[in-house]
């Protein structure tokens, strides 16, 4: 009986708001039915209306069912919607919305649910766990790790890399023989040096990318750790540079390999104590899509060798045993945009003329190593702000002050 007074009492409420002024739904109808359109493509498994009251669910109803219907989806009324770090809570508070879905969305929306309920009934609803289970909301709704990292941002305690902001990257790379290094380096591929001293020098690849060659000896390293890294230095010139380096009996890996139906050419060089150089150039493919534009924005850097011989940006590839969780580390920790996806390599942006790239070391050019004989610096606008945050968050127990590592033992500085 109290069921049916309840909803008599709603509508009542629905036909006095009706009467004393005009209800128009044209703003809330035009997004339901664009959203109605996205779930019913896919590309959101499931998608919130706004938040109304009670009442203006009533009134609002009707509608939204003949728009679902149309694009053939289900409406589901929440009353209570989920609480994460992705929206401000005091947006839905005494609010209704309307989930669209299609198939078992709406049971994985659920069970998502049951999940903060029985983490809220431990007192254990905060910090990591609530982040987790709201990133999983968000890509429930169909948002790019990029989104949900921005919104974590604004509801949060949460920071990627870019709010500390990033000014580029340098590789480090180690070396016995530093004086045959830096001839390499400065003479043979003409980079334009930086800044040195008598254990190191710096290089400038293109814009913010850097090469960085220091002395094996006085670092923590051996020089038998594994050289699992390659840099790809891009460039549109490759038969030019391909000649070249022939010239001047650079050891040749790999041949230059051309196909204009693929996805990207180059060659691969080995430096004197090792480590891979991928000359390489990409062109429109399906898997280029969102990397083209990027590149075609930057500005070609001319080495001491003349204009020809130019780069433009850089790519450090790193190799691993499991791809997802670095995956994650990269979209997650880090906060990288994918830029492209070959499949068992992923390209992420870094800044401006830097990328970092993960690749499956079972189809890369290098092995998984436990130890390896190279550094990646981040620099930073704020280091001691995101020396500070890692201090808050960050679980690794190897991690010193300025320094973590990654899942895969890569040593990372900033």
């Amino acid at each position: 009986m109290k069921f049916a007074y309840r909803y008599l009492f709603l509508f009542l409420i629905a036909v006095i708001l009706f009467s004393c002024r005009k209800v128009d739904f044209k703003k809330e109808s035009g997004s339901f039915e664009a959203f109605s359109e996205m779930v019913q493509a896919g590309v959101k498994p499931i998608a919130l209306s706004s938040p109304m009251s009670t009442a203006e669910v009533e009134l609002f109803l009707p509608e939204a069912k003949r728009i679902a219907q149309k694009y053939g989806v289900e409406v589901f009324r929440e009353p209570n919607l989920i609480g994460t770090s992705l929206f401000d809570s005091s947006v839905v508070a005494e609010k209704e919305v309307l989930i669209l879905y299609k198939g078992k969305n709406l049971e994985a929306y659920q069970l998502l649910k049951n999940d903060v309920f029985g983490l809220m009934s431990n007192g254990d609803y905060s910090a990591s766990k609530k982040e987790a289970i709201s990133r999983a909301f968000g890509r429930l709704l169909g948002y790019p790790e990029t989104r949900i990292n921005n919104l974590l941002a604004q509801n949060s305690d949460y920071r990627d890399l870019e709010d500390f902001g990033v000014k580029g990257q340098e590789l480090i790379w180690f070396y016995r023989d530093l004086v045959v290094a830096k001839r390499f380096y400065g003479e043979t591929l003409g980079l334009k040096m930086i800044s040195e001293d008598e254990n190191s020098a710096t290089y400038q690849i293109a814009g913010d990318s850097k090469l960085v060659l220091k002395n094996i000896e006085g670092s923590n390293y051996s020089g038998r750790e594994a050289k699992s890294v390659a840099l790809a230095l891009l460039t549109d010139n490759l038969e030019t540079w391909y000649r070249y380096l022939q010239t001047k009996n650079v050891e040749i890996k790999y041949t230059l390999k051309v196909n204009p139906e693929g996805a990207h050419d180059g060659f691969v060089a080995i430096d004197p104590e090792g480590y891979l150089l991928e000359f390489e150039m990409f062109r429109m493919h399906p898997e280029n899509e969102r990397f083209i534009p990027e590149l075609k924005s930057l500005e070609p850097l001319k080495t001491n060798l003349g204009s020809e011989y130019n780069f433009y940006a850089s790519i450090t590839w790193l190799y691993y045993k499991d791809m997802l969780p670095m995956e994650n580390f990269m979209t997650q920790n880090l906060g990288l945009e994918l830029s492209a996806d070959q499949g068992w390599a992923k390209i992420y942006r870094l800044s401006n003329n830097s990328y970092l790239g993960l690749v499956d070391e079972k189809r890369g050019m290098n092995n998984f190593a436990e130890k390896k004989l190279v550094e990646v610096k981040f620099n930073l606008e704020e280091a001691e702000g995101w020396e500070e945050y890692l201090g808050k968050t960050a679980k690794d127990s190897v991690r010193l002050s300025g320094i973590f590592q990654d899942l895969g033992g890569y040593v990372f500085r900033f």
